[in-house]
Formats: structure tokens, C-alpha cells, sequence
């Protein structure tokens, strides 16, 4: 077990190692995200502020993708969402629509379709580095980073990347779902923090 700060040591030097996919599924539908100035500003109500903080990361994600296909892979992301979208999905999806903007390959597939995959537990939270590394992220009861389990074992790995592709390939695209189910919502009042 890794701690939060561990975690992220440990994440960045094999990031710059991938050699071909970047895979993150996402299924909490709150985190809390200390630290980054829109989420702060969605927990405090300020929701223009909020989406005006997120307009204004476009140009380093720009450069995040751009370095992410110099060093020779591409990142992909499977979102988990329920609905009604929970207020942190709300702001969050507009949040990846500037990564998805950038260059990242996220698609949304819904909770009530992955039940049969959910029968004991709700899928976890995991990030894998091309072949060689999987993490499940840890959080606690408010959806706080805690840290996270390393994993090596190749087998492992490669089921958890053919179940991850599957659900990609089986999953709506980002902007069509965004359009559909988070554009036409009315502005946030308050993000719970």
C-alpha cells in the first residue's frame, strides 16, 4: 500500500515510460480535490468562476497531450456515470471535455450498464501504465486521495487492459454524452465539498 504522496512518487517516472496506452477508469461519482482552484470555487458556489478556472487549464492541456504523443503513447478514460450526474460529475465532466479537447480518448458509459460487472462490488478506481503498472487509487469515505496499491503482475494487468478496452469500446463517446446529459443542466448552486 502505497500513501498519497507515495503513490504519485512512484506514478510519474513509470508515466514517462508508457509505451502505448494510458488507461484510467473512473467510477466514484464525488472526489473531493483540494488544491485545485475550480473545484474550490464549485464547493464555495462561485460555479462562473469555477468554469472560467477550467477554460483557463486549455492551454497546459493542450501541451499535456502534445507530450504525451511525443513520448509515443495515448491516454484513454472510462467514465463511470450515474443519473441523475451527481453535482461532482457535473463539474467534472466539464473539466474533461477540456482534456477530451486536448487529445485525451474519454468515453462515458453508464452505471445501470455495467451492473452485471457490479454484482459485489462497485468496479475500483484504476490507472494502468502501458503493460508494466496498475495502480488502484484509494480514497476515503469523502472521496479523498488516501493512496493507492501498486500492481505488477503482468497476467493481471493484461485482463484488467482487455476488460478496460472492452468497456471503451462499449461505451458512448465524451461529447455525445456530454451534450446530451451535462450541457443542458442548470448552473451548479454549490459543490458538496
Amino acid at each position: 500500500m502505497l500513501s498519497a504522496d507515495e503513490y504519485l512518487d512512484d506514478f510519474w517516472p513509470r508515466f514517462e515510460r508508457i509505451e502505448d496506452y494510458f488507461w484510467k477508469l473512473e467510477r466514484r461519482q464525488h472526489f473531493r480535490e483540494p488544491g485545485n482552484p475550480s473545484w474550490e470555487a464549485a464547493v464555495a458556489g462561485d460555479w462562473d468562476r469555477a468554469l472560467a478556472l477550467i477554460g483557463q487549464t486549455r492551454q497546459s492541456a493542450a501541451e499535456h497531450y502534445r507530450r504525451i504523443a511525443d513520448l509515443g503513447f495515448e491516454g484513454r478514460r472510462v467514465r463511470v456515470v450515474e443519473l441523475p450526474p451527481s453535482p461532482y460529475v457535473q463539474w467534472s465532466m466539464r473539466a474533461l471535455k477540456v482534456r477530451v479537447e486536448a487529445g485525451e480518448r474519454t468515453r462515458v458509459v453508464l452505471a445501470s450498464e455495467i451492473a452485471d460487472r457490479e454484482r459485489d462490488r462497485p468496479l475500483p478506481e484504476i490507472v494502468i501504465l502501458g503493460r508494466a503498472t496498475m495502480y488502484e487509487v484509494l480514497y476515503d469515505d469523502t472521496g479523498t486521495l488516501t493512496g493507492a496499491r501498486r500492481v505488477d503482475d503482468h497476467r493481471m494487468i493484461a485482463a484488467c487492459r482487455a476488460e478496460l478496452a472492452d468497456l471503451y469500446a462499449h461505451s458512448e463517446e465524451f461529447m455525445c454524452f456530454f451534450d446530451r446529459q451535462i450541457r443542458p443542466l442548470s448552473p451548479l448552486a454549490c459543490l458538496p465539498g
